[in-house]
C-alpha cells in the first residue's frame, strides 16, 4: 500500500515538473486546459518596461491600436503590436500596480489591480488556454487566472476575483488626442521581436477558432466585436454593428443600473458611463469569447 502511494505521489510531482502547474484544486474541468504552443514564459510577459513619450513613438501609426489606462492623472499607452508578442504587462500607472492582459485569440484587452490579498502580485504567461483565453500565472503561487473570468481557476488561489479597472481599447490617435501627455510602451523592451508585424495578421477576419470553445452562439459572426459588461452580476453585451447604426449613444438599464454606452465609430472603441458621468470597466471582445464566458449574457444587437 505504501509502495502504492509512494508511486502515485512521485507521478503526480513528475507531472507537476513536466507541465509547471498543479491542478489539484480547480474550478473549471481540467481537460478544457488546452496547451497554446508555446511553453510556460515562451510568450514573456514584461515587468515594469521602459516608457517613452508620445513625440518619440515613431514606431506607431495614427490608426495603431492600442490599451490605453489613466489613473490618477497619470495616462500610459500599450500598443496592441507589442501586446500580440507579450501578453502580460506588470506595471505601475498613477501609484498604482497594474496587471495589464492582451489575449489575440480573444480580442481581450483587460487591466486589473495586481493587488492579491494586500500584495503586489507579478504575473506570466502559462502558454495554457481555457475557452480560447489566455491563462495567466501569478509567481508566487502559480496558480493559473483566467483573463476573461477574471478569476483564479487553479492551484491554491483559486477562486480569488480580480478587480477589472476601466481601460480604453482605441486607435493611437484618438487616445493621444484625449490624453496629449500621455507615456507610450517603448518598442525597447530587452526582447528581438519585430513589433511591426503582426503575428496574428488575418485572424481577426476569420471565422475560425484555432483552439476548443464550450459552446457557440450564431446570433453575431464569431469575431464581431461587442463590448461587454458585468453590472451587479448581469452580464450585457453591445455589438459593434449595432451601434455604428446608432444616431446617438445608447442608454439603458441593466440590473436596475442606469448606464449609457458611448460608441466612437472612426476609432472602433466604446465607453459606457454611469448616470453620474463615471466610467464603468467594460471589455471589448470578439462576440464568441464574451458569449462563452458569460453564456447568460443579454446582447444588444
Amino acid at each position: 500500500m505504501f509502495r502504492r502511494s509512494y508511486h502515485t505521489i512521485v507521478a503526480i510531482f513528475c507531472l507537476m515538473a513536466l507541465f509547471g502547474f498543479d491542478y489539484s484544486k480547480h474550478s473549471i474541468p481540467t481537460e478544457q486546459i488546452h496547451d497554446g504552443g508555446p511553453p510556460k514564459d515562451g510568450i514573456p510577459a514584461l515587468t515594469d518596461p521602459e516608457f517613452t513619450s508620445g513625440n518619440d513613438a515613431k514606431y506607431l501609426g495614427p490608426k495603431d491600436r492600442v490599451l490605453g489606462i489613466s489613473i490618477n492623472g497619470e495616462a500610459k499607452a500599450y500598443p496592441i503590436n507589442i501586446l500580440n508578442w507579450h501578453e502580460v504587462v506588470n506595471d505601475r500607472v498613477g501609484g498604482k500596480d497594474v496587471l495589464v492582459s492582451y489575449c489575440p485569440l480573444c480580442g481581450t484587452g483587460m487591466v486589473f489591480d495586481a493587488h492579491i490579498k494586500g500584495i503586489r502580485s507579478l504575473f506570466g504567461v502559462s502558454g495554457k488556454l481555457y475557452n480560447s483565453d489566455v491563462l495567466m500565472y501569478d509567481k508566487q503561487t502559480e496558480s493559473l487566472w483566467s483573463q476573461i473570468k477574471m478569476e483564479a481557476v487553479t492551484g491554491p488561489m483559486t477562486g480569488e476575483k480580480l478587480a477589472l479597472l476601466s481601460a480604453r481599447h482605441t486607435t493611437w490617435e484618438a487616445w493621444r488626442s484625449q490624453y496629449p501627455d500621455t507615456l507610450i510602451l517603448s518598442s525597447k523592451t530587452g526582447y528581438s521581436r519585430d513589433y511591426s508585424r503582426n503575428p496574428y495578421a488575418g485572424y481577426g477576419q476569420s471565422p475560425e477558432i484555432y483552439f476548443p470553445v464550450d459552446h457557440r452562439d450564431n446570433r453575431l459572426p464569431v469575431k464581431e466585436w461587442v463590448v461587454g459588461v458585468v453590472i451587479n452580476g448581469q452580464p450585457k453585451a453591445y455589438s459593434f454593428g449595432r451601434l455604428t447604426k446608432e444616431k446617438a449613444a445608447v442608454e439603458d438599464v441593466i440590473a436596475d443600473k442606469e448606464i449609457t454606452v458611448y460608441f466612437d465609430k472612426n476609432n472602433e472603441s466604446a465607453v459606457v458611463k454611469d448616470n453620474n458621468g463615471n466610467v464603468i470597466p467594460s471589455v471589448q471582445a470578439y462576440w464568441f469569447a464574451w458569449k462563452v464566458f458569460y453564456p447568460q449574457t443579454e446582447l444588444f444587437h
